[in-house]
């Protein structure tokens, strides 16, 4: 699960237009789109919230703008309306209802929209209208007229926040487990070859080179993974792009990604051909070094 914090406006219409992927009318009914809000004032609208219009969630949205410029913001200029995203692994379930709703109360508690038992707390409302994607949109203006205090970094704790979520309802992680740091946050180093020693066995030498190639083609810590890593969230950001070079981009990086998987698969399928695999497989069946260490697990 990747969060995404997209660009603050002035008016809901543009991000939830951008939520639907569509452009949008103020009789449009988001019914079932809607999946979490705020608490609701039953005096705002009639009906229940799967029974608004848009014009119904805009002027909801907005109510709070009357309170401005006593917000105290940290621009008194800046725009009041706030937009995020999530987007799940390709490779995930379908999320049911509740467990939408579950994502959303949780980032927006960790977003400082709503922190637990705040009774003026931030209008916003969470749709569920494309696969596999949630936005959350709310007015940055608290209820009691001061500016919502958002945790800094908001991106960093937003990515801690998926993880977690990622590990509750059992998601496909963005990142291997284990903590392994981005490539991009990795000094540049060039993998060693093991040198060779004059008394060793041919046996010996494609032992040593088939592990150094596992090694690199390895799916929890090579550093293949990691480049395909990078590379498919690059991927995932271009695709949210409202522009008509994203998809196209992203396409791309989605084939390089599976080119690079290919590559590790060669690799692989190159140390098993080579001789001295008993020597390996004994070196690898001795007891791990470090406790709680797992195999290595193909996730695609």
């Amino acid at each position: 699960m990747i969060a995404h914090i997209r660009a603050a406006e002035f008016f809901p219409s543009i991000p939830l237009s951008a939520a639907l992927d569509r452009p949008i009318a103020e009789q449009d009914v988001l019914g079932d789109l809607v999946v979490a809000s705020a608490p609701l004032d039953a005096s705002v609208a009639e009906g229940g919230p799967q029974e608004w219009m848009f014009a119904d969630w805009e002027e909801y949205l907005m109510a709070p703008q009357s309170l401005h410029p006593y917000a105290a913001g940290p621009n008194a200029n800046g725009p009041e309306i706030f937009h995020m995203s999530v987007r799940l692994h390709p490779a995930d379930r379908e999320l049911h209802r509740p467990e939408w709703a579950e994502i959303a109360q949780r980032l927006t508690r960790v977003a400082g929209l709503a922190p637990a038992g705040d009774e003026h707390a931030c209008r916003w409302v969470a749709l569920q209208a494309r696969p596999g994607r949630l936005d959350v949109i709310a007015n940055l203006i608290r209820d009691d007229g001061a500016w919502a205090r958002q945790p800094y970094p908001l991106a960093r704790a937003l990515m801690e926040e998926c993880r977690r979520i990622e590990a509750d309802l059992g998601l496909v992680p963005a990142q291997p487990q284990g903590g392994r740091p981005l490539t991009a946050d990795l000094p540049a180093q060039r993998p060693v070859l093991p040198r060779t020693v004059a008394d060793q066995s041919p046996l010996a030498v494609a032992a040593q080179l088939a592990t150094l190639m596992c090694q690199l083609a390895d799916e929890n810590n090579g550093p293949i993974t990691s480049v395909r890593g990078l590379v498919e969230q690059a991927a995932h950001r271009l695709e949210e792009l409202p522009h008509s070079y994203g998809p196209d981009a992203a396409h791309r990086l989605e084939l390089i990604a599976r080119r690079l998987y290919g590559i590790q698969q060669d690799l692989e399928a190159t140390a098993a051909d080579l001789p001295g695999a008993s020597q390996r497989a004994a070196h690898a069946t001795r007891p791990p070094a470090a406790p709680g260490a797992t195999p290595a697990r193909r996730t695609r």
